[in-house]
């Protein structure tokens, strides 16, 4: 069987035309941006306002530290979060979660590249990618800081766009595995990320107020992946390796709901990927709003095992590669 990679990605979405263009690319996309939306899949202003959700996560790591810093937008409100984790004690070293003000205290741009960014009470977060596939992070909290480069990926980005059940339509723009600068200081050390791996992930879409994914994710310069199964499906299954991008097919998930500690077992239901997740670590969270929920559980840890590019192809050793897995149901 011939290797399959991925069509370009298109400069927008959506096309001009107003229509979704759905599936997998690879490379860097435009504006995305669901009010030009065309019937069917259109929503109204208001039903906009409240299913409307984007989120900038940054993924930095290293033989030492984890780090991990988002900025979500919910449409209503906001939040960001960060932590970083230090991967031979399994300890935190820092963790910082503060919901923001809504309109205020977080913007994100309607692309995956330009400047996503959080404020609030001297607290700050700025995360900017530029179109040369370059990007910046910047966070003070306290005595929580990070100065980060990194970038241009070797590989081509993955862009993922397709309908989603109970809401309309969701895109995602990921990296697979980029060369990191920088440093990471907390409770008075300095810890070097130079040498280190970035990833990120943008992602945009109309989703349904009871959202619910497990997903995994891990990478160096010259392998990578990107599983989910949830509400997305399939859509953004993909393979990173030797500077190519491939697609997967739906991802299994077998783990201990109540010893998230204990190892995963992910595979692909195409034959290409099969992997054991080993936790050294986790950061969990239960919020019950009311009007809104949170709960999930990532834990830090490596993966093993093997993927290989199409089934008549070898299969290419994976040994313990640096990622997390997620359990993630929200309410939002």
């Amino acid at each position: 069987m011939k290797q399959t990679t991925l069509s370009a990605a298109p400069p927008r979405l959506p096309g001009t035309d107003g229509q979704p263009i759905f599936g997998r690319f690879a490379g860097q996309t435009g504006a995305i941006d669901w009010r030009q939306l065309a019937p069917p899949y259109a929503r109204s202003r208001l039903w906009r306002r409240f299913h409307h959700k984007r989120w900038h996560y940054v993924a930095l790591y290293t033989e030492q530290v984890f780090c991990a810093v988002a900025i979500v937008d919910v449409g209503w409100t906001n939040t960001a979060f960060a932590y970083a984790f230090e991967r031979q004690s399994g300890r935190m070293l820092a963790e910082f979660s503060q919901d923001g003000l809504p309109g205020c205290t977080a913007s994100l741009p309607h692309r995956p590249t330009g400047v996503s960014q959080f404020r609030l009470l001297g607290k700050q977060i700025h995360i900017n990618t530029a179109d040369q596939g370059t990007s910046s992070l910047t966070l003070r909290c306290g005595e929580f800081a990070i100065d980060a480069s990194f970038g241009p990926a070797p590989a081509p980005l993955l862009l993922a766009a397709g309908p989603v059940a109970d809401g309309a339509v969701h895109a995602t723009q990921k990296s697979g595995g980029m060369p990191l600068q920088g440093q990471l200081r907390v409770g008075g050390r300095t810890l070097a990320l130079d040498g280190g791996i970035a990833s990120f992930d943008y992602s945009n879409g109309l989703l349904a107020r009871n959202t619910a994914w497990r997903w995994a994710s891990a990478h160096d310069l010259s392998m990578g992946f990107n599983l989910q199964a949830g509400y997305f499906g399939a859509q953004e299954n993909a393979l990173w390796l030797d500077g190519r991008l491939y697609p997967l097919g739906a991802a299994r998930f077998e783990y201990d709901r109540n010893d998230s500690r204990a190892p995963w077992q992910i595979s692909t239901d195409d034959g290409l990927l099969e992997l054991s997740f080993m936790p050294e670590g986790e950061r969990r969270g239960d919020k019950n709003l009311l009007v809104a929920a949170s709960r999930y559980v990532q834990p830090i840890g490596t993966f093993s095992g093997w993927v290989r590019s199409a089934p008549d192809q070898p299969r290419r050793a994976v040994q313990q590669l640096a990622g997390v897995t997620e359990d993630h149901a929200s309410r939002w």
